[in-house]
């Protein structure tokens, strides 16, 4: 095959990614937000809608932004089909963005390449597949498994698991760009001791740490092109 004709092909399945993946956005959209009005509307206990606007506001626009910001930084990552499998199935800083990252380097492929476009949504269909059959085996065995997990024993590991997880997953980015991962850190692990109510703001905080980080790799780049 000409390599005209892989990129018409690529072309081609790029489109009938787009038109896929923007009805399967719009229709998740139209379940999540759908499903507690009809839900209210069944049992004859829908909110008050007027509360539920202001409540929203309280938070709405805190992870309005964290999902502008995240939107901006995982799209080229991720390519086309595979970023509309990440946000509609979720948990992309934790599961998602690792198994795109560690299947491109399995491969060897680079971003924003055809290939890394076709590794990328195999990587998350699978992982999204493998999210469905652990939920549907936790539910079925959450009630056999109470005891165990109520255990007093276990309970002190339980309330390590978020921390643990970032931690292992943060030193997998940053242990290759220390230079650049380190300063934002430290600035803010500063900020929040100095100013501990500032903790409760974290998404906010992704633009200043994000901005320093990004300064850095473009004093990087322009000094080694120098």
């Amino acid at each position: 095959m000409s390599e005209s004709d892989k990129n018409k092909l690529f072309e081609n399945y790029t489109a009938r990614t787009h038109v896929l993946g923007r009805i399967c956005n719009a229709a998740a959209l139209v379940l999540l937000v759908g499903a507690p009005f009809v839900i209210g509307a069944y049992l004859g206990a829908l909110p008050n809608l007027t509360a539920a606007a202001r409540a929203f506001l309280a938070v709405g626009l805190v992870w309005m932004i964290s999902g502008i910001v995240e939107f901006l930084v995982y799209t080229p990552m991720l390519g086309s089909g595979g970023s509309y499998l990440a946000f509609i199935t979720g948990n992309l800083v934790n599961l998602k963005i690792p198994c795109a990252v560690t299947a491109r380097d399995i491969a060897g492929t680079k971003t924003g390449t055809p290939e890394n476009e076709i590794i990328s949504t195999l990587s998350i269909a699978a992982s999204s597949l493998v999210t469905i059959l652990v939920i549907a085996a936790g539910v079925a065995l959450l009630i056999p498994l109470q005891p165990v997990l109520r255990s007093p024993v276990l309970q002190p590991a339980f309330e390590q698991v978020v921390p643990a997880l970032f931690g292992a997953l943060a030193y997998k980015y940053f242990r290759g760009n220390l230079d650049i991962a380190l300063p934002p850190l430290i600035m803010i692990s500063l900020l929040f001791c100095f100013v501990p109510s500032l903790s409760s703001a974290t998404s906010f905080m992704i633009l200043p740490c994000g901005a320093v980080a990004i300064g850095i790799a473009w004093f990087k780049f322009r000094k080694s092109e120098r």
